[in-house]
């Protein structure tokens, strides 16, 4: 896949995510709780990903899923469901805007201390332009929020 078509992927993604996470907050409202939607959301996810398995493998896929299962394998589940529940909260709470700016900087900020913590070469000149780049972004994210308070 090329540079070009993963990023367009990248910004689909990022479409699908406003759309998805709209329509979330708008089940919830109708719903008893955040967690029908989270639910609703998983179980969809769930059926689509074992038809798409079977599809492809038979039951070689799920057979292969069984066997090599350990229980840390949870843990993205877990960490999934916890963004989406906290999407849905602040798309309701504080709106689509500061949600995506907050997650966003949040997200360029621990992978990017992530990606530092891996790296042999720490040089000023690898760091500086990231530094100013999440100060921007970090600084972009306060305005945006502080606009909606």
């Amino acid at each position: 896949m090329t540079a070009g078509i993963t990023l367009g992927l990248l910004v689909a993604a990022g479409a699908a995510l406003i759309v998805q996470n709209l329509l979330m907050a708008k089940i919830t409202g109708a719903a008893s709780s955040v967690l029908v939607a989270l639910l609703m959301n998983s179980a969809v996810g769930l059926v689509l990903l074992s038809a798409l398995i079977l599809r492809k493998t038979g039951m070689s896929g799920l057979n292969e899923i069984a066997g090599m299962f350990r229980l840390w394998f949870v843990i993205p589940g877990i960490l999934g469901t916890f963004f989406v529940y906290a999407s849905i909260t602040g798309y309701q709470s504080v709106g689509a805007a500061p949600t995506i700016a907050t997650l966003v900087a949040s997200q360029l900020l621990f992978g990017l201390a992530w990606d530092m913590s891996r790296s042999n070469s720490l040089t000023s000149n690898g760091i500086l332009p990231a530094a100013i780049g999440v100060a921007l972004l970090v600084a972009g994210t306060i305005l945006i929020v502080s606009r909606y308070r």
